[in-house]
């Protein structure tokens, strides 16, 4: 076993605060009672002896099994000791999907958490600005990870073309992208036409004008 396991226990004797271990195909996992997420973590990062210093991932799992909780997944790596150590968090879906944010300790942290808020619809504590990263910002159809979703979405086709007529495009573009767009028409036809047969890199024949 990962002696990171022994000294997560050793250092937060709280009942319940370091659940089980198991080793799978080789990686070390432990689960970590929510609430002590953002210390155990910080622990791990900070102590010398540990050194996780690289967060390779954050993600999510859902079972099929309706009683089994949601998982967070936190995938740690120690650049130093070219160790690495998985942590889970067990979120019960009965309640709030809620967790505090680890930005503060990994930035890499901040689109991650965003993309599992976007696929799952797990709210994360103190992220510094938590909203969709892959589905659009007012796209309501909850959240498509989610074993409860229906694979052609919660609204049927004539739905989905009727909001997609009404969409506001500002909703989903920055006004940058937008001028741009507006540009487009203002360009000369020649210009236009060549952009469009993907011919950017061309200069004109002044001959053949």
């Amino acid at each position: 076993m990962n002696p990171s396991v022994q000294a997560l226990r050793h250092h937060f004797e709280e009942g319940g605060a370091i659940g089980r271990a198991l080793e799978s195909c080789g990686d070390t996992i432990v689960y970590v009672q929510a609430s002590m997420l953002p210390r155990a973590l910080e622990f791990l990062k900070v102590t010398p002896e540990q050194d996780y210093d690289y967060l390779v991932d954050v993600t999510a799992v859902e079972y099929r099994d309706a009683e089994r909780p949601l998982e967070l997944v936190y995938e740690l790596f120690s650049l130093r000791r070219r160790a690495q150590l998985r942590v889970k968090v067990e979120l019960d879906k009965s309640e709030d999907l809620v967790i505090d944010s680890i930005v503060p300790l990994w930035n890499a942290a901040n689109w991650l958490e965003r993309e599992v808020y976007d696929m799952f619809g797990v709210r994360f504590e103190g992220h510094p600005d938590l909203r969709r990263i892959l589905m659009w910002e007012t796209y309501s159809e909850g959240h498509p990870l989610r074993k409860d979703f229906p694979l052609r979405g919660r609204f049927s086709r004539s739905e989905q073309v009727r909001r997609a007529l009404n969409m506001n495009p500002e909703a989903h573009y920055s006004m940058e992208e937008l001028s741009i767009a507006q540009a487009y028409h203002e360009l000369p036809a020649d210009m236009r036409d060549r952009l469009a047969r993907d011919e950017r890199g061309k200069v004109p024949d002044p001959e053949s004008s």
